[in-house]
């Protein structure tokens, strides 16, 4: 098997140099790999293997990864921002072989087509990119409408454990706001619905990650001796000879070789370099190059070797909001007694094969966008701002709400079995942030900005507001609700008709009124929402693909503007955002980049 922590001496060059082994960086080394054995490729990631660990190939052990603690990812800390009542975020991101696809919530999401339609560039229209979602997948469920695919790498399936009842309480306390069921949510065009979900999940309840299924198979297969996975190291800088990438510079990452820290070695690329670090290392690692603005490279004590300015700018994210409820739900229907080690060890459970570990406890997913007498409410900034984004464009939702089986946080703060949690992100954020380096090495300090809330005119919290009201009236509806967790809800006055409340009797009459919200109301929801909103951990458009003289990165082919023999290939180059949680375009846009480069290498003839 070709894969190592220690890259063997006889590997001095290589055709193909990936740096970074995150989502997308999987499907174009596995691609690239198939087309042609005899070229040799060699990933470089920072983390570690991915393969046999039990909390990442069990579903159930999802939130593992997000303990401080955690060494399968990486956590990016922001700075502070006043939009944000002076806070700093701190921002997972995937840290190991398969990158965000090995750790995140496997939640199957896919952005609508006029998504890929609103990037304007050529051959990546969504009847361009309709070929590569349904590349990726072996899908499931039914498909009326033909735009799923069933011979994929990747199985999207409902995994071994569902609970029936929040499913039905859910969607028919929907129905009652205007949201119906729709059988596929995920078909490229549905909103103002909400569908069971499905997941990055195998029906024999396995994750389905981008290293799992894309790379290992040809790391094990004996017939790809030319595909080289090296892990626990890091690209410090891509190597230029008159302005063409030649190669690497990199160390052993000291997370798991401290003795060592501080070594660094260098391998060439005869033919191409791949930067595939994420939407926040693929810019620091350009910028570490020489490739970026003039003025930040200068700071950081960096020689230019291509101007490019809109490198580390435009940083985009989902804005994240949590709601727990109380409830009257058994400990079967949420998954916090395994998660919190109620049901025992994981040993145990593994060893039982408990269905439940093949449960991500994300039951429904609803993509909805508000009324006009909504947006009316909202005001006449977001009204001039929805006519001109929105108003046309009935496919776009404004929010993403997922009925999550739990309580997804600090397990200090768990509030006992069992959990149900609503959670929603706003997508289409006006904000913008930027991420570039501050010094030359690879431990140098980031200036980090998400832009979360600095939009002029406060829409993105003018979304969160509507989103907050939403998902409230249909939570009280559910024949399980017996109020909100109040330490996770706005402090609403105790006078207030928006209060918290908690039931001990049963659930709210079926005919009971909407919340009247005053603008006192209001004001707590903002402040509550500056102080509370956090990262969905989907980074996206630092090193855009669009013209070059519009701060574009990269060109329609993925080469990067003013340098040779350098493409970028991960969520970093999306130049306009997406209605979804983020797995799935990198695996589509993993899949169009490797078509792009073995047609530009000439492979497979």
């Amino acid at each position: 098997m070709g894969l190592y922590t220690n890259l063997p001496d006889e590997i001095q060059e290589v055709d193909v140099i990936i740096a970074g082994g995150g989502t997308t960086a999987c499907v174009v080394a596995s691609r690239l790999a198939a087309a042609d054995p005899n070229l040799s490729i060699l990933m470089i990631e920072g983390g570690q293997n991915n393969a046999g660990i039990p909390t990442i190939t069990h579903p159930a052990y999802f939130m593992s990864s997000l303990a401080p603690e955690s060494k399968t990812n990486l956590f990016y800390k922001t700075n502070k921002s006043a939009a944000l009542a002076d806070r700093e975020l701190i921002l997972p991101s995937g840290g190991i072989l398969g990158g965000g696809s090995s750790t995140n919530f496997m939640t199957y999401s896919r952005a609508q087509k006029s998504d890929f339609d609103s990037w304007g560039v050529p051959g990546w229209s969504g009847a361009d990119m309709l070929p590569y979602l349904k590349k990726l997948e072996t899908y499931h469920g039914k498909d009326d409408k033909g735009v799923h695919g069933y011979d994929g790498p990747i199985h999207i399936s409902r995994g071994t454990y569902h609970r029936k009842r929040i499913e039905e309480e859910f969607i028919a306390s929907a129905a009652k706001v205007g949201w119906s069921e729709a059988e596929d949510i995920q078909d490229l065009k549905t909103v103002n619905a909400v569908g069971r979900a499905y997941r990055y999940i195998s029906p024999d309840g396995k994750r389905q990650d981008a290293a799992t299924c894309y790379l290992h198979p040809l790391l094990s297969d004996g017939k790809h001796p030319n595909l080289h996975v090296l892990v626990q190291s890091q690209v410090k800088r891509i190597l230029f000879d008159n302005n063409k990438a030649v190669g690497v510079e990199y160390r052993p990452n000291p997370t798991f070789a401290s003795n060592i820290a501080g070594e660094t070695k260098t391998v060439k690329a005869r033919r191409l370099v791949v930067a595939s670090c994420g939407a926040c290392g693929t810019p620091s690692l350009l910028e570490r190059s020489g490739v970026g603005d003039q003025t930040i490279l200068q700071a950081a004590g960096v020689p230019l070797v291509a101007a490019a300015p809109g490198v580390g700018n435009g940083y985009e994210d989902h804005h994240l909001a949590l709601y727990p409820y109380l409830n009257s739900l058994d400990a079967a229907d949420t998954l916090d007694a395994l998660a919190y080690g109620r049901m025992g060890s994981a040993e145990e459970l593994i060893k039982q094969q408990h269905p439940m570990l093949g449960w991500n406890a994300q039951e429904v997913q609803g993509k909805a966008r508000p009324t006009d007498a909504e947006v009316a409410a909202l005001g006449p900034e977001f009204q001039k701002a929805w006519d001109r984004e929105f108003r046309d464009h009935p496919e776009k939702p404004t929010a993403i709400f997922t009925v999550i089986a739990g309580f997804p946080g600090n397990p200090g703060a768990e509030p006992g079995d069992p959990g149900l949690t609503m959670t929603v992100f706003t997508v289409y954020p006006f904000s913008r942030g930027h991420v570039h380096i501050t010094g030359p090495q690879l431990d140098d300090a980031v200036d980090f900005d998400t832009g979360f809330f600095a939009d002029a005119g406060g829409l993105d919290i003018k979304k969160h507001q509507w989103t907050y009201k939403k998902q409230r009236e249909i939570m009280r509806r559910m024949p399980c609700y017996r109020g909100e967790v109040a330490a996770c809800h706005p402090p609403f006055a105790p006078g207030s008709q928006a209060a918290t409340i908690s039931l001990e009797d049963g659930p709210l009459p079926a005919d009971a009124p909407a919340i009247e919200y005053s603008a006192e109301d209001d004001a707590v929801i903002e402040k509550w929402l500056r102080e509370n909103i956090s990262t969905t951990w989907h980074s996206l458009g630092t090193c855009k693909m669009g013209p070059r003289d519009e701060k574009g990165v990269v060109d329609a082919n993925l080469g990067v503007y003013g340098v040779e023999g350098l493409k970028v290939a991960d969520m970093s180059i999306v130049p306009r955002n997406v209605a979804a949680n983020t797995n799935n375009t990198a695996l589509a846009i993993g899949e169009k980049a490797a078509d792009i480069f073995i047609k530009e290498l000439g492979l497979g003839r």
